[in-house]
């Protein structure tokens, strides 16, 4: 697992109170039940704080799985 990853990982859980997550690059909101719409928006929210980053709106709706959450979050950070 790479930095992205894990730092992915400790935002999922503290945003969703829920140190149990495993997120792997097939993982879906469908996968954790804490994931819904309104955490989703908390956790877009995070995840721009904590990697200095913003994404638009077409971005993060194309996001199907944690595993596009990542190629985006590297992009932007490149």
């Amino acid at each position: 697992m790479n930095d992205v990853h894990n730092e992915l990982t400790s935002l999922f859980r503290e945003v969703l109170e829920n140190d149990d997550i495993v997120l792997t690059n097939e993982t879906t909101a469908n996968d954790i039940d804490e994931w819904d719409s309104i955490n989703h928006i908390y956790l877009v929210v995070e995840i721009e704080k904590h990697f200095g980053i913003k994404f638009t709106s077409a971005q993060i709706l194309e996001w199907k799985n944690v595993g596009e959450m990542l190629d985006a979050i590297k992009e932007k950070k490149q």
